[in-house]
């Protein structure tokens, strides 16, 4: 099949991108190297992907013309989108990035005489402070970033009701793994331990519970969707790990892998964040079979390995 994935150069989309071309797809990338975040991590990412016969378009879905590229595809993976908490976002950029890109993305689809399945990359964040439940939970986003998700999420369910789009929606839990951004707690701790600097920690973080779940557990039930899209068509799926820890158990397996304390700069709470995830996957296990098996410590070792390498690679260590 041939399939577009978007934000095809950043953590998530690098990894389904790898999966989906081992399976034997053709696939294509669409991002627009957002300078969110260090250009050169996605910059390598994209290497990587172009090696594989992976090609990298350098577009920006709020305001640049798709319908070339999705007049070819089978499938949409809608990866791309403003990310996480930040103090330096704007509410007016998780709009344009996460509600515009969204709408034009989908106006193409729309246009294309293929029709293509999309698969709209969701979040926890839409539950809010809480997020435990089933996907009928009632959502209460307390970020930008999770009302904008939202009512992304709720748009491309949309165009399934009213225009005869094949959508479904997919909610992650607290990704990590190798390339994830590094302004993300794992990446800020292994460089923080690495290079001994000091880490900042936000009041009560430590006590956070959270679904920490393997990028390529993560990519099992994005794949999955493959298989099974008669059953998945307008649906959401929380794709997660119901195995919840602590950040401060995080943290200690961290500093248990590399040998060190951490040194912790203590910070005020930050508005928004979450207080507890633990997916309910029990849909996700019925319909597609989905069952992460990726224990924290197998998946930090790997995170920690990547890392190393990483900082080395580009002369920090």
């Amino acid at each position: 099949m041939n399939i577009v994935v978007t934000g095809a150069a950043g953590f998530i989309g690098s990894h389904l991108c790898e999966r989906l071309s081992a399976l034997g797809h053709a696939v294509e990338g669409i991002d627009c190297f957002s300078p969110f975040y260090d250009a050169r991590l996605k910059e390598d990412n994209a290497a990587a992907l172009h090696s594989r016969g992976i090609t990298i378009h350098k577009l920006d879905l709020a305001e640049d013309h798709i319908d070339d590229i999705l007049a070819r595809a089978g499938m949409i993976y809608h990866c791309a989108a403003q990310p996480g908490l930040s103090a330096s976002s704007t509410f007016d950029s998780y709009v344009r990035n996460n509600l515009t890109a969204t709408f034009r993305l989908l106006e193409s689809a729309a246009r294309s005489p293929r029709q293509p399945r999309l698969v709209n990359i969701a979040t926890s964040s839409v539950y809010g402070a809480t997020a435990t439940g089933p996907e009928t939970s009632e959502p209460r986003p307390t970020s930008f970033y999770g009302v904008t998700k939202l009512a992304a999420e709720q748009l491309a369910l949309s165009y399934g009701r009213d225009r005869g789009l094949s959508v479904c929606s997919l909610r992650l839990f607290s990704v990590y793994g190798p390339r994830e951004r590094p302004d993300k707690l794992y990446p800020r701790l292994i460089r923080s331990l690495l290079l001994g600097t000091s880490l900042p920690l936000f009041e009560g973080s430590e006590q956070h519970l959270r679904s920490y779940t393997y990028v390529d557990d993560i990519v099992d039930g994005l794949v999955a969707v493959l298989e099974r899209w008669d059953s998945c068509r307008g649906e959401i799926f929380n794709i997660g790990n119901d195995q919840a820890i602590t950040t401060g158990e995080g943290i200690r397996i961290v500093e248990g892998i590399i040998g060190s304390p951490v040194k912790a700069e203590r910070m005020p709470r930050r508005p928004g964040d979450q207080l507890a995830t633990q997916a309910d996957i029990s849909k996700a296990r019925r319909v597609l079979s989905y069952n992460p098996t990726t224990s924290p410590e197998e998946g930090l070792r790997k995170t920690v390995a990547w890392y190393r390498e990483y900082l080395k690679r580009t002369g920090e260590v």
